[in-house]
C-alpha cells in the first residue's frame, strides 16, 4: 500500500509540474449493481479524483483513483439469513476522454481495482466506459463500471465531477 501511495503522489506531482494544459477533477458517483452481484448488493457509491492532460483539442488522457463501495444486503430468510459484507475498492487507472462537441464526451477508465473491504476479497481488472455532458467547470456522466476477477462487480452509474 505504501508503494501505491508513493506512486500516486509522484504521478500527481509530476503532472502538476509538467502539464501546462490539464487539470484536476473531483467527483462522486452512485450506481445500481448489475450482473453477478445484483441480488447481494443494493447500491454502488464512491468518490473519484482524476488528473487529465490535454493531448489535443478534443482528446485528454490522465490518471484516476478514488474509492468505490458496493453496499451489501441481507439475503435469505429464517435460519439461512445473513448479511453480505460491503465490498470496497480503490481504483488505479488510466483514463481517456474524447469530446465530440464542446459539451458532449465519451470516455473510459482502464486499470486495476484494489480490494479494500473487510474479510476476504480480491481486486480485479477495472473498466468503465462513460458518456456525458460537460461545461467549463462541471461534468455529469452515465457509465458502466466493471471489476472482473472470478466474477464481476458491476454497476450502471451516474456521476458528477467538478473541474479545477
Amino acid at each position: 500500500m505504501k508503494k501505491i501511495t508513493l506512486l500516486l503522489v509522484a504521478v500527481f506531482t509530476f503532472g502538476n509540474v509538467n502539464a501546462q494544459d490539464g487539470g484536476i477533477k473531483v467527483g462522486a458517483h452512485v450506481g445500481l449493481p448489475t450482473g453477478d452481484i445484483k441480488d447481494a448488493y443494493s447500491v454502488n457509491l464512491g468518490v473519484d479524483v482524476t488528473y487529465m492532460w490535454n493531448v489535443t483539442d478534443k482528446f485528454s488522457a490522465g490518471v484516476t483513483t478514488g474509492y468505490t463501495a458496493y453496499l451489501g444486503e441481507t439475503i435469505g430468510s429464517g435460519a439461512g439469513r445473513f448479511e453480505v459484507p460491503n465490498a470496497g475498492f480503490i481504483p488505479l487507472a488510466a483514463t481517456g476522454q474524447y469530446s465530440f462537441t464542446d459539451n458532449l464526451f465519451l470516455g473510459t477508465d482502464l486499470g486495476y481495482a484494489i480490494y479494500a473491504g473487510s474479510g476476504d476479497g480480491d481486486g480485479g481488472f477495472l473498466y468503465q466506459p462513460k458518456f456525458g455532458y460537460q461545461s467549463e467547470k462541471i461534468e455529469v456522466y452515465a457509465g458502466y463500471k466493471g471489476i472482473s476477477n472470478n466474477g464481476t462487480f458491476s454497476s450502471i452509474n451516474l456521476g458528477f465531477n467538478y473541474k479545477f
